[in-house]
């Protein structure tokens, strides 16, 4: 039961990008498109799973038992771009259509706040290594819901009457703030 607690929460009721603001630039950047959004979903999902892994492992087995949790930020930082990194070799090898797609939002993947977001949260709220996969894997979902869902909006809008001054940035940023304020009424239902 707790880990489906940890799965709802981190996915729904506490999305990391809906309720953290986190990750907002890939957010607002690539959902234009719902193919690329999933593709960036996928790609962030995988990477913010990897980084739960890993992360728990450097903070439980070095960092904890040697007393450098002052590290932490540096040494997630490290693994988050090294995993990303990973990650754009093995798009551009398999799927080179998809890696020119995504284009620069590919290599942002390093800068996205939610995946340091995530190794940051998962070792404050000192989850076991069962918990923290569980987290980052439904993160990662939460990101790729929140995208899809703005993606499509976004798709309906290029057909919608749109007044002039509300095209491009605003009417994204309206959409953006609409989709927060109903995510929001989740809150209360899991608390964390």
């Amino acid at each position: 039961m707790d880990l489906l607690i940890i799965f709802i929460s981190a996915a729904i009721v506490n999305n990391f990008v809906l309720i953290y603001f986190l990750g907002i630039c890939p957010f607002l950047g690539v959902s234009n498109k719902l193919e690329k959004a999933f593709s960036m979903g996928l790609a962030t999902t995988f990477v913010m799973v990897l980084a739960a892994i890993v992360t728990w492992l450097i903070n439980n087995y070095i960092l904890m038992p040697f007393n450098l949790p002052f590290l932490q930020y540096v040494s997630f930082i490290i693994v988050i771009a090294s995993l990303v990194q990973f990650v754009e070799m093995f798009i551009r090898k398999t799927s080179p259509a998809l890696y020119r797609s995504l284009g620069i939002f590919l290599p942002l993947i390093t800068t996205n706040c939610a995946i340091l977001g995530l190794a940051l949260l998962s070792a404050l709220r000192e989850y076991n290594f069962i918990q923290s996969v569980v987290f980052g894997l439904a993160a990662g979902l939460g990101f790729t819901l929140a995208l899809c869902v703005m993606a499509g909006i976004r798709e309906e809008l290029d057909l919608a009457p749109v007044p002039e001054h509300f095209k491009g940035a605003p009417i994204t940023l309206i959409i953006a703030g609409l989709l927060a304020l109903a995510f929001m009424g989740f809150a209360g239902l899991i608390s964390g």
